[in-house]
This record gives C-alpha cells, sequence and structure tokens, in this order.
C-alpha cells in the first residue's frame, strides 16, 4: 500500500443565475427541439467604461425590481433582457499523495473532484490534524495523540460573532473561511475610519501554523460566502453580494405601479458603488480597504442586476493575502463546481417575462440553469472560457461533472402550462465548449417521470440519478458517446439515495432514507448496489435504522468510506458516529462513538489507522475496528 493521502471520498468558474427488483421500461432518449442556448446573452463581456458598467447595471436592476424590491427571477420585461477530465473516481490510497517526514496514511475530505479540495471543518496532512469548531483552531500531533497548539479566531471577546466555519490546509498555513461575521468602520487605505460600517459578510483568516498558531492577515469582504476551492497553492473563494439599495416604504395605500415606479427611481439615483463590494484587510498590524473596480466585472446580456459574484484568488505558499485579485460578474448563482483546472458557477434564471408563482418550491417550467466554465489551471485570477444553459434546476454539485473534455449537467424541470397539477421529470445534458458557448451535445430525457432528482454520481463514462417520489428508481446511464448518451438499466426500490458513493469496481454506497409504499420516510438506510451489470442494477445489503437520518445525506463532508477495509462512518440523529462495514455483499454495524456530553460528532478522519472524530466538545481517537477509545481531547 502506498503512504499518502487515503481520502475519505473513495479551474473554472460559474456564474449567474446542479430492495433489488426487476429491470423496468427505461425512459426514451428525447432530444430537446432547442439543440443550444443562443450565444449572444450568455457570453460574458466586460465594460469599456465605469459608465458604461453603471449604465448596464441600472437596466439589469430596473428590469428586475418588483413592487416590493429585488427579487430574483422577477422580469417585467421594461427592457429587452435587461443587459440588453480525468475520469472522476475518488482518490484513495492507491494513487494518493505522501505528506513529507514521518506523515502516516490518512483520510482526507470527501472532495467531489480530485485536486480541487473543498473547505471543511477538519484537515489533516498526516502528522497534524487542525480543527475549527466555535471559532477556535486547534491542532494536534496525530502520532503523539496530543494538542500542540490553539488560537482563538473571535476577535476581541467575541465582538466579531461567529457563525459555522471552515478551513483549507497548504502546507503550514491554514485559510479559515468564516460565513459572516458582524461589521464594524471600515478603515480608508489612509488609515482614517469612513462612517458607514461595512456590512456584515465572510471573514478569511490566515493563520500560521510552523510554530505555535498565529494569526498573520485577515480578509472581509461584502456579502456572503457561496464556496471555495484549493488548487495546488492556490485558493478561490466565491462570494456572492446584492445591490447596496434602501427602497422606500410607501403608504399602505399605495399601488404596486406606485411602489415600482419608486423602487426605479431609487436605481436611477444608485451609483456604481451600489453594486460593487468593498473589502478591508488586515496585514502586518495594519489595515487598509478597497472596493472591486469597474474593470474587474463583466456581465452577461441577460444578467438581472439583483446580485454580483466576486472570485477572490490567494496564494497560500506566499503567506500573504493581498487584496485578493478580485474577479467579479454581475449575475447570481449557488451551486460551485470545481476541478483540478476549472471552476463552474451555476444558478437558476427564469425566462424574461416570467414570475415564479409565490410559495412554489419545485422547479418551474420557466427556470433553466446558467452555468459559467472559468480556467483555474494557473496561478493566479481565473480566466473566462464559455458559457451555457439547459433546462430545469440542480440539486447540488454532484449533479455537475467535467469528463474528457464534456460537462455532464442533471436537472429536473416542472411543466405546469395546462393549469393542472406540475408534471416534473429529469434529464442529463452533456455539453461541449465551442467558440465561448458551452454547447449541448447531447440528451437523455424522460427520467422519473412526477419525481425529483435525489442523488447524482458519475463515475467516468457511467452516471448514476436517483429520483423519488413513492418510490426509489435508480439510472444508470451510460455516458460515452456525448451526442447519444442513454440509460442502460433502472432499479426500482422503497426509499431513496440522497449521497451516493463509489465503493469499488461495480459497487455503489448509498445514504438516504427508507420509506413506505405512499413514500412516508421511515429512518436512515445505507444500501449497497451492484452496477456490475449496466443493464441490472441491483441492491446487495441494507441497513436500516428506524426514525433516525444522517447529515451525511445532505453534506457528503460528513461520509467517512475506507476502501481497504470497507469501514463506512456517518453521524446519525443522536449525536454518534454510526460505523458500518459494506464488503462482499453486506451492510453489518461493528459499533458506534459518542462524545461527552452527547456532543454531536460531526467529521471523522482516519490517520495512521486510527478512527478521529470531531465535536465542538473535542477530538477522539479510536479504533475504527469498533470504536473502542484511544484517546480523548477535549476542547478548552
Amino acid at each position: 500500500m502506498t503512504r499518502g493521502h487515503l481520502t475519505a471520498a473513495a479551474g473554472t468558474l460559474v456564474a449567474l443565475t446542479l430492495l433489488a427488483g426487476s429491470a423496468a421500461v427505461l425512459p426514451r432518449h428525447e432530444p430537446e427541439p432547442s439543440a443550444e442556448p443562443p450565444s449572444g446573452p450568455l457570453r460574458l463581456v466586460s465594460f469599456d467604461t465605469c459608465a458604461e458598467a453603471l449604465t448596464r447595471l441600472r437596466a439589469a436592476a430596473s428590469a428586475s425590481v418588483g413592487p416590493w424590491g429585488l427579487q430574483p427571477g422577477w422580469r417585467t420585461g421594461m427592457t429587452q433582457g435587461g443587459l440588453a477530465e480525468p475520469a472522476m473516481v475518488p482518490k484513495t490510497a492507491d494513487g494518493a499523495r505522501a505528506a513529507a517526514g514521518a506523515a502516516a496514511e490518512y483520510s482526507g475530505t470527501n472532495n467531489h473532484e480530485a485536486g480541487a479540495d473543498e473547505p471543511d471543518l477538519v484537515k489533516t496532512d498526516g502528522r497534524r490534524i487542525v480543527t475549527v469548531t466555535g471559532g477556535v483552531l486547534r491542532v494536534v500531533d496525530a502520532a503523539t495523540r496530543r494538542a500542540t497548539g490553539q488560537l482563538d479566531l473571535t476577535g476581541d471577546g467575541g465582538r466579531f460573532g461567529w457563525s459555522p466555519d471552515s478551513l483549507l490546509l497548504h502546507g503550514d498555513r491554514a485559510l479559515v473561511l468564516v460565513r459572516s461575521a458582524a461589521g464594524r468602520p471600515a478603515i480608508e487605505p489612509s488609515g482614517s475610519r469612513r462612517a458607514a460600517d461595512v456590512p456584515a459578510g465572510p471573514r478569511l483568516l490566515l493563520v500560521d501554523l510552523a510554530g505555535r498558531p498565529t494569526l498573520t492577515g485577515t480578509y472581509r469582504i461584502d456579502g456572503s460566502l457561496l464556496d471555495a476551492r484549493l488548487t495546488g497553492p492556490t485558493a478561490r473563494v466565491v462570494v456572492r453580494s446584492q445591490p447596496r439599495l434602501v427602497f422606500p416604504d410607501l403608504d399602505k395605500d399605495a399601488t404596486d405601479a406606485q411602489r415600482l415606479a419608486a423602487n426605479r427611481a431609487v436605481i436611477a439615483r444608485a451609483g456604481l458603488d451600489a453594486w460593487l463590494p468593498t473589502y478591508e484587510r488586515t496585514e502586518d498590524g495594519r489595515g487598509d480597504a478597497g472596493r472591486v473596480g469597474c474593470d474587474r466585472l463583466s456581465a452577461t446580456a441577460d444578467s438581472t442586476g439583483t446580485a454580483v459574484l466576486t472570485v477572490l484568488s490567494f496564494d497560500l505558499a506566499t503567506g500573504r493575502l493581498g487584496d485578493g485579485d478580485p474577479v467579479s460578474v454581475a449575475g447570481d448563482a449557488d451551486t460551485v463546481y470545481g476541478t483540478a483546472g476549472s471552476l463552474y458557477l451555476a444558478g437558476q434564471q427564469q425566462r424574461p417575462g416570467q414570475l415564479r408563482p409565490r410559495g412554489q418550491l419545485g422547479p418551474s417550467d420557466d427556470t433553466t440553469t446558467v452555468i459559467h466554465q472559468f480556467d483555474t489551471g494557473a496561478p493566479g485570477r481565473p480566466r473566462y472560457l464559455a458559457s451555457g444553459a439547459v433546462p430545469g434546476t440542480l440539486i447540488n454539485q454532484y449533479a455537475l461533472s467535467e469528463w474528457q473534455g464534456h460537462l455532464r449537467v442533471a436537472t429536473t424541470s416542472s411543466s405546469d402550462r395546462r393549469g393542472v397539477r406540475p408534471t416534473t421529470e429529469s434529464a442529463v445534458y452533456v455539453l461541449t465548449r465551442r467558440d465561448g458557448v458551452l454547447a449541448r451535445t447531447g440528451t437523455v430525457g424522460g427520467l422519473g417521470r412526477d419525481e425529483q432528482i435525489h442523488s447524482v454520481r458519475y463515475i467516468g463514462p457511467t452516471g448514476y440519478v436517483v429520483t423519488f417520489r413513492r418510490t426509489d428508481p435508480l439510472y444508470s446511464l451510460d455516458l460515452t458517446d456525448p451526442a447519444a448518451p442513454r440509460v442502460t438499466g433502472e432499479l426500482k426500490i422503497t426509499g431513496y439515495s440522497a449521497y451516493l458513493h463509489p465503493a469499488g469496481e461495480g459497487r455503489l454506497i448509498g445514504v438516504g432514507q427508507e420509506a413506505d409504499a405512499d413514500g412516508r420516510a421511515q429512518g436512515l438506510q445505507v444500501s449497497l448496489f451492484d452496477v456490475a451489470d449496466p443493464a441490472r442494477p441491483t441492491r446487495l445489503a441494507q441497513y436500516h435504522l428506524p426514525r433516525a437520518g444522517s447529515t451525511a445525506e445532505f453534506d457528503p463532508h460528513a461520509f467517512l468510506y475506507d476502501p481497504r477495509t470497507g469501514l463506512v462512518a456517518i453521524p446519525v440523529h443522536d449525536g454518534s458516529l454510526l460505523l458500518l462495514r459494506a464488503t462482499g455483499g453486506t451492510v453489518t454495524r461493528v459499533g458506534a462513538i459518542a462524545h461527552p456530553g452527547r456532543a454531536p460528532v460531526a467529521r471523522s478522519v482516519l490517520v495512521g489507522g486510527v478512527l478521529w472524530t470531531v465535536s465542538d466538545a473535542g477530538l477522539r481517537a479510536s479504533d475504527p475496528s469498533g470504536g473502542t477509545g484511544l484517546a480523548w481531547l477535549p476542547a478548552t
């Protein structure tokens, strides 16, 4: 076995708005009538002047605003269109990285793609384990099982506030990402304070781990943290910000037309700084502030003006944050997908003139997913490559997959044009980059009629899609030919898998919920599927825990799988970590690990054959074969 990085999971940017049974009748391959979206409205373009940028942003926001303010998806029609790889196989100990010195074999974050590390609340390099919980960063020596350092990052006794946090690790440096922190007066480049506070927003903290953990730099920017990826030493952080526009509170008797006119008047008076995010940073004990320049802003012809996406790039090898070398796009997104050389941002967008019905939660027939691709293969800011769109909505980043120059996208669409109960179905689209456009080259549709996608997984040329309403069809797809993707098999069972994980040749693990014949959830289920025969996927085994659930159903970072032993570790509803063994054709319980005070176990990692679990109460070292405790390191 190779020494190195045994992962838990056996650029480009996208801006704008992802019981064994017999084989059933397979859905037909139904190509869409439109082969690809028009290229003009989707291509990103920069502005020649700041005045041009302001004019376009005002027009887009005016077309998107409603009587009650900016509402994503609202398009009033005031203007025409507003702004008129390698195979996806999880890393294992084979082919994993080896840390320098005495680093042991270890599991890393359960990342979607090799070469694109995702932020999480625990990281390890095989020698040390670094966690960040409750605003405190802790470092543990894995070999001696002792804490070697900690750093309180809340600042001034918590004056800045704290929220769920995560980190990225490169060498002796950790980048901690705080989703939101309370605002405080911003610092002008001259060192003087502005009267206005910088709005609460994500805070990035650079920590040097070479000796005692030391905070060496901070960075904060308007908006909310969407996600981040680390490729090599470069961390790219995606932030979403909304325009700083204050709309009038008119008398209750005002009509919608009057409210709309007043809101548009506010937009017409707004300056460019209403859209461009501000940031502040500290380094070497000094602070300054700035704003993303209009020369760093791009947009598409149909941007709504309701949000700005900013990608920040930080070279962790330098030990300095700098200004983040920002790149901004006028648009919206809710999904980030990254590979070793690309970063995609994807988001929902409704067609002009359409308004999503109030209270509608599912996908609408006028909703498309817009995708932008950026090149992150080289250090520095990402380079825009192409944009595209497909009908429907994504469930998460696992609905996207880049393979051999093609992007596979799984979405669910809804149709209610007949005025009856909306009907849904899902499809997988294959896109190829051509002249700046992610053009549609193939489609397989008709998946799960009257159902919605609950999970997706791609492994090289094969795709797996789970849809559910009352039963769970697991579809296997052959995506070898990008022009003719096709369904090869279907398995119907009760319940559904919310997360799918490769488990070696011809095996797939599913984590989700069992359900009765009417589709009512009956508790946690872990399934082992045999997918070696594309025409007849089967379920070999199932573990069912009634009235239970797991965070691994919606957060894959909470899932751990060791392909050497078949160990599956997932947090469950009572706060413990459930240990299962998925080997041969069985799934069996081997134990559980709990923390003092029933503190919920959030994560688990393997280092040198020891299973480490993380909670707000501390870290526990255990024997993975049954959960016997070896050491307890309380949080202090």
